[in-house]
């Protein structure tokens, strides 16, 4: 199922397992996992796309693995809010997803996460060509993390 309000996607999460946040590129997806809590996310690995049934195997692989209940897209929105191309290629992306995977799906609005990325990497002094191997799952951990702050509002809210 997918969920637009990050309100009924926390609903619909089971407790004490863990959530996974994606940052969805047109060459790459970044992924990020949290623990079991839901208080930490950490970046895990960038996945070079391919062709969709080839990258949805790679992430329900991922999933299975790492027993994840819910999953986290970055919805791409335009610095007004709007949604463009890119957010609607999220969507669809989630749509086709959740045909194959029957967790809950949410979005997060990703503005500047990957901007954020960035900066954290340059303040750790990382040389550039490690900064272009991360930066995807770095940018997927701050969108759970933004997420996953949010869910951790919800449950003492």
């Amino acid at each position: 199922m997918i969920y637009d309000d990050i309100s009924d996607f926390h609903t619909a999460l089971p407790p004490m397992r863990a959530v996974a946040g994606l940052d969805l590129g047109t060459k790459t997806i970044g992924v990020a996992v949290s623990d079991g809590l839901r208080s930490v996310a950490t970046p895990l690995e960038t996945i070079k796309r391919r062709k969709f049934g080839q990258d949805a195997e790679a992430l329900l692989a991922i999933l299975k693995n790492r027993d994840i209940a819910g999953l986290v897209l970055g919805l791409p929105r335009n610095m007004d809010g709007s949604e463009g191309p890119r957010c609607q290629s999220t969507r669809a992306f989630a749509r086709n997803f959740s045909a194959l995977w029957g967790g809950p799906i949410g979005f997060w609005d990703e503005r500047l996460s990957t901007v954020a990325a960035e900066r954290a990497l340059l303040e750790a002094d990382t040389t550039r060509k490690r900064r272009a191997e991360v930066i995807d799952h770095v940018a997927a951990s701050y969108i759970l993390q933004g997420a996953l702050d949010r869910l951790r509002h919800l449950q003492t809210g």
